[in-house]
């Protein structure tokens, strides 16, 4: 963990973030446009009873969350698709909130607009407060469709709900995922739905930066930018892509 906030391509990532997930003989990847991720960790036992509240819910398993701390009305997440390469089909995203209360913004993407009346009006959003103890469930399809974000709230505390106030305007998010690609134990080879070999037998070695770290990032920016986005067509022949840039051997 580290103290400030970490931007990310323009994703500003609050200081004390962190990944929980199973351990066995290797483990799930959740792969966007950062060259650095948070530490990885097993799933501890307040979080796996979260977790299990979750699984009930959408009826499918998770097997990754990302842990994020919001100190105060300063950190944000500028507005996104999840990056879908490694998150298994017809799953879905969850977000449960713990503290004060922040909205997600969602804003459909720019072309989906244009598609429907030739761009002629703003772009319709949708404003979802997440309070504490609340869960937000994001479907693929609207993932697809949408961006969303945590904005900026940089009015003064006395101007805030009391939900706001919660927690001294702190707050956690935890964002659960069912993740379809893996890494070997010693994080050397890769492999899954998002990976050119589909089964640990099959694993190949994870690439850092070059030409294939460039055409991931692309494939990245269309997810972003794309609102009838063709899953098989950019992400179904796989990417063994680790790291964006070279790492020393």
């Amino acid at each position: 963990m580290t103290e400030g906030a970490r931007v990310l391509l323009g994703i500003s990532i609050p200081a004390a973030a962190s990944i929980l997930t199973l351990f066995n003989v290797s483990f799930p990847i959740y792969r966007h446009p950062a060259d650095e991720s948070p530490p990885l960790r097993r799933f501890s036992p307040t979080v796996a009873r979260i977790r299990e509240h979750v699984q009930k819910v959408l009826d499918h398993p998770v097997n990754h969350v990302l842990i994020q701390h919001y100190r105060n009305g300063a950190d944000y997440i500028s507005e996104h698709s999840d990056k879908t390469i490694d998150i298994v089909r017809e799953s879905k995203v969850v977000n449960v909130s713990l503290g004060a209360q922040r909205v997600m913004t969602l804003r459909l993407k720019r072309d989906g607009m244009h598609q429907e009346d030739g761009g002629t009006t703003s772009r319709p959003s949708q404003k979802i407060p997440l309070p504490h103890n609340s869960m937000f469930v994001l479907g693929l399809d609207t993932n697809m469709r949408w961006l969303h974000a945590i904005n900026h709230d940089k009015r003064p505390i006395h101007q805030k709900s009391a939900e706001e106030q919660y927690m001294n305007g702190e707050r956690i998010s935890l964002t659960f995922r069912h993740i379809g690609t893996f890494l070997s134990r010693d994080e050397s080879r890769i492999y899954g739905q998002g990976g050119r070999g589909k089964t640990y037998d099959t694993a190949r070695p994870v690439i850092s930066g070059g030409e294939e770290a460039a055409k991931l990032l692309e494939a990245f920016g269309k997810e972003n930018q794309q609102s009838s986005f063709d899953w098989k067509e950019v992400y179904g022949g796989g990417s063994d892509v680790l790291h964006f840039t070279p790492r020393e051997p």
